[in-house]
């Protein structure tokens, strides 16, 4: 910004003239740019990454911006903007204000009909900033974005380029350009009067700060049906009972707040109200309180009021002294005029002249309503010193009377995120509530209109290095205790059990976008009568989650948990008529098969939802043809750590998902390298967790393969689509060969018609290793015959036997024999007691090498990204365009 371009229009600074002429075109700029909506986690993430330069004192923004204020003031302002504009604070407020952090999608907000509703902007939104409040201006710029409006900025002539600039960072920081096309800020004076009626002429709302006068002048040029959103000037006061007016503690904070700003703020107070109606109380308190004013005055050297603040104190103070003859008041000054306290025994409510001049009246509780009442429009706050009790009784009063805010003495101001300003909440005074009924029944399954128009703007990935479970564990150590209100443990299905942590806040924006999900996926909360079958306790979090997802749909729920008691959870199915089951699938499957004559009868199953694992194509087969079901669908795609990833529409098929881009970005990284794949093709999936608040997971390499689904879903949703294609530990290394647990399922579904399950375990032999595919007996009775099946679809066996590098079994078991997770009760697809014995790694055995004749040493194994050490060789092993094992090799000296 500069004196020639003091303008700042959609990114671009202009002069006089440009402006000039671009304000002639402001409505069809408006209608332009309204046409494209603002998705308001963009707005989050440009603050968010501004209040990181604004909080650090040596960033470039920082310096340059610090150069617009006083060296006194630079600090707190930046430091009160950089607060502001923080994750955690916008994502309070947009819950507190509008009810959710994506409250411009037309969402369903009862599931149970096919009601959206959403808050939209007004349209174009002009602010009248004042002039003597720095941070003002650009938060309430930021509140028009989050609302998504067209903003303008009217800055007076004798502003500093604080706000423009700020705001022209905003812009900035975001890579979509969304913001920059949506900020328009003048700086002129309100003496051209030209540029404020066009302005004025052409607002669907007006933002104003000021007095009456200010507010009139604006109110005169709003067109008719223009909201006027005031922002005047407001009193306040304190109120003490009997006790705190004695306590010297509570005297000292009101002093403070006496103190702090010189009574510029709206919220200082400027009458201190005595429950009394004793006059000589008033007189003494006035001098006990005027001692701890001067106390606390002498460690805070105030600024010479102007010339025009000073005669009007005078003129006050002087017109007290003259009522002193009648009675009236009693004047206490400071020595050098620092400060006055104004006792008068009248209680109604008057302006004091600031600069630490406060009136001390009487004020009986019962009547406080018909006194201050009058005074309705001007009321803000009011400090309340007095008990629990005193605080409820007189709150109800004050509130009667008119005032919006009450507090603690010594509080004053000082706020806390989302708090309503002058009794609204400013984004639902920039916003409007709109509403959508449709009665077709085919949107039943739309949680979210936005989604049929266009694909969501889906923010870039972050820079910086990938982010393993290892690093997500070890992250939780330094967690704030404000972050960490839920706890849940992974069922230890692939390793290890892992710790996950998340806010009240985080869960409930996740289980509500896990709803939509639902409803996408065909569950229909107003008919379908839901039997919650996943497994509880331990920390596991799947039950307390479908829990709290069929809770935010208002849905009829069973909620039974999986239990050993396969009858009673039947009997539970029929008596509640359950149609709709969720559960693992190896649990269902032992269900539907324990009580299989009972559910056959009953024949009221119509949809399993799943999660966890997958049923294979024959066990789809089974639950339809022989139990009934028409539904079978995956419930959800997600993990412990990060939370729900993606759902199934109601047209989806196999593992393919849409991705839950309210939640996460996703990457698909080639199997090889950390480089995006072309797209279509598999790769390793890597999450970035956007709406979490303190444990941000940020390329979390979760450990699933998938790709990208290009086109059009046929349920009409152009939210981003992947499939799944399984786990990097779906492939075992045994005997130096590798072998994977979905390609001999599949053998055994499509050889042998088997639909059981299927478990691999890998044991050490003597002399070899062994590899055993433990099958349901029910559904196999002839080992022998499996095996011929296996080696005869499966090269990888017949060579490893022939070279004696394995050896390979078959075995039939009873269902209860395999092994499942203690805590979820899924099935363990590979159970290797290589590892669990401490014989080495899952991949590799390690043996001493003194006396060997080897030609290489291994020097680190594992997940290996980068290069090896200088010296050392870098050895992989891939299989099917998946890296299965990556070795760092040192040459042994012979």
């Amino acid at each position: 910004m500069t004196t020639s371009a003091p303008h700042l229009w959609q990114g671009k600074f202009i002069d006089d003239t440009e402006a000039g002429r671009r304000l002639a075109a402001l409505p069809e700029l408006t209608g332009r740019v309204l046409a494209r909506p603002l998705p308001t986690e963009v707005v989050i993430g440009a603050c968010a990454a501004v209040s990181a330069e604004l909080a650090d004192s040596g960033s470039p923004l920082h310096v340059r911006l610090a150069r617009h204020l006083h060296a006194d003031e630079a600090g707190p302002v930046l430091a009160e903007l950089a607060a502001a504009l923080t994750r955690q604070a916008l994502e309070r407020k947009l819950r507190r204000e509008l009810g959710g952090l994506r409250p411009e999608r037309l969402t369903r907000p009862d599931a149970r009909e096919t009601v959206y509703e959403a808050w939209a902007p007004v349209g174009l939104l002009v602010h009248i900033a004042p002039g003597n409040a720095a941070t003002v201006a650009p938060l309430s710029v930021v509140e028009g974005l989050l609302a998504g409006n067209l903003n303008v900025l009217k800055t007076s002539s004798a502003d500093s380029p604080l706000a423009i600039e700020l705001l022209a960072a905003l812009g900035t920081a975001d890579p979509t350009g969304l913001i920059t096309e949506r900020v328009v800020a003048l700086h002129f004076p309100s003496s051209r009067r030209e540029w404020v009626e066009a302005l004025c002429g052409q607002a669907d709302a007006i933002a104003v700060w000021g007095g009456e006068d200010a507010v009139r002048s604006v109110s005169d040029l709003a067109p008719p049906g223009c909201r006027l959103v005031e922002w005047g000037h407001r009193i306040s006061f304190a109120y003490l009972t009997r006790d705190a007016a004695a306590d010297v503690d509570t005297l000292d904070a009101l002093a403070e707040d006496v103190c702090r700003f010189e009574q510029q703020a709206c919220s200082s107070p400027q009458v201190v109200y005595l429950d009394t109606g004793d006059e000589e109380e008033v007189f003494a308190f006035a001098g006990r309180f005027a001692e701890r004013l001067a106390k606390i005055s002498d460690t805070r050297r105030p600024p010479l009021p102007d010339a025009a603040e000073q005669a009007e104190i005078t003129t006050v103070e002087q017109l007290a002294r003259l009522e002193q003859h009648l009675g009236l008041t009693r004047v206490i000054t400071a020595g050098d005029g620092s400060w006055r306290v104004l006792a008068d025994t009248r209680p109604a409510l008057g302006a004091s002249p600031l600069h630490r001049s406060v009136w001390v009246k009487p004020l009986s509780r019962h009547a406080v309503v018909a006194t201050l009442r009058p005074m309705r429009r001007y009321l803000q706050t009011a400090a309340i010193g007095g008990g629990p009790a005193d605080v409820a009784e007189l709150s109800r009063a004050l509130f009667a009377a008119g005032v919006t805010r009450v507090t603690p003495v010594g509080s004053m101001l000082e706020g806390y995120q989302g708090e309503p300003h002058d009794g609204v909440y400013a984004l639902q005074r920039y916003s409007r509530r709109v509403s959508v009924r449709a009665s077709d029944a085919s949107f039943r399954t739309v949680p979210c209109l936005e989604d049929l128009v266009a694909p969501p703007v889906v923010l870039p990935p972050p820079d910086g290095p990938l982010l393993g479970k290892e690093g997500v564990q070890r992250a939780l150590a330094s967690l704030a205790p404000e972050y960490a209100h839920l706890y849940f443990r992974s069922g230890g299905s692939t390793g290890a059990p892992a710790l996950s942590v998340f806010t009240c806040d985080d869960y409930d924006n996740q289980m509500r976008t896990a709803a939509d999900g639902l409803l996408a996926a065909g569950f229909d909360p107003g008919r379908d009568r839901a039997a919650n079958l996943f497994y509880c306790g331990g920390m596991y979090g799947s039950f307390i989650s479908f829990f709290s997802i069929l809770e935010r749909l208002n849905a009829t729920q069973i909620p039974m948990a999986a239990g050993p008691d396969h009858a009673m959870v039947a009997e539970a199915l029929i008596t509640h008529q359950a149609d709709t089951v969720f559960g693992m699938p190896s649990y269902l499957w032992q269900l539907f098969h324990a009580e299989a004559d009972r559910l056959r009868a009953y024949g009221g199953i119509r949809t399993v939802f799943y999660g966890g694992e997958h049923f294979t194509a024959e066990q789809h087969r089974v639950l339809t043809e022989e139990f009934g079901v028409e539904v079978i669908r995956s419930a959800a795609y997600g993990s412990t750590d990060l939370g729900p990833l993606g759902y199934q529409c109601a047209a989806s098929q196999g593992a393919v998902h849409h991705v839950l881009t309210d939640l996460h970005t996703l990457e698909i990284l080639d199997p090889h390298e950390d480089r995006p794949v072309v797209p279509g093709e598999p790769g390793r999936l890597v999450f970035t967790s956007r709406a979490r608040a303190g444990q941000r997971l940020e390329r979390y390499e979760i450990g699933d393969l998938g790709r990208a689904v290009e086109g059009a879903c046929p349920c009409g949703s152009h939210v981003p689509r992947l499939e799944l294609l399984g786990r990097y530990g779906d492939v075992v290394r045994v005997g130096t060969y590798f072998f994977n647990y979905r390609r001999l399922s599949k053998v055994a579904q499509d050889r042998l018609g088997y639909r059981g399950e299927l478990q691999l375990l890998v044991s050490p032999g003597s002399g070899r290793e062994r590899l055993t595919v433990r099958l349901d007996e029910q559904y196999v009775s002839d080992a022998a015959a499996a095996r011929e099946a296996f080696t005869a679809e499966v090269a990888e066996l017949t060579s490893a036997e022939a070279e004696q590098l394995l050896s390979f079994t078959v075995e039939t078991a009873p269902r209860d024999a395999f092994e499942r997770t203690a805590s979820s009760g899924k099935l363990r697809t590979v159970v290797d007691l290589r590892r669990e014995k401490g014989s080495g790694s899952e991949e590799l055995e390690v043996v001493g090498c003194s006396d060997s004749t080897a030609a290489y040493r291994v020097e680190c194994t594992g997940d290996i990204k980068g290069e090896c050490e200088p010296g050392q060789d870098k050895y992989t092993e891939t299989r099917r365009q998946v890296t299965m094992l990556t070795l760092c090799l040192s040459q042994m000296k012979r």
